[in-house]
């Protein structure tokens, strides 16, 4: 699933790109903006967002053999390439 994090208050953007990580041992998301710790459901179940839920966007699982075949001006992008 994908989601949208919401602001954490009315006076900041509408949107705003999260960054998270995964907890080794209980495979939890945490937002390393809030702390917060994130399921798969899109909750926060502990942390300053706990109770808050993430809106679901639209996403598409794909294969690169496919997408590539109709898609043919997308590049890769290799880390440590500029």
């Amino acid at each position: 699933m994908s989601y949208k994090k919401q602001p954490l208050s009315e006076e900041e953007i509408d949107e705003i790109v999260a960054e998270f990580f995964r907890e080794p041992v209980s495979s939890k998301l945490i937002d390393g903006e809030t702390g917060s710790a994130w399921d798969f459901t899109g909750a926060a179940t502990s942390g300053a967002l706990a109770g808050r839920r993430l809106e679901k966007i639209y996403s598409l699982k794909d294969y690169w053999f496919d997408w590539k075949t109709y898609h043919t001006n997308t590049g890769v992008y290799l880390l440590g390439e500029r």
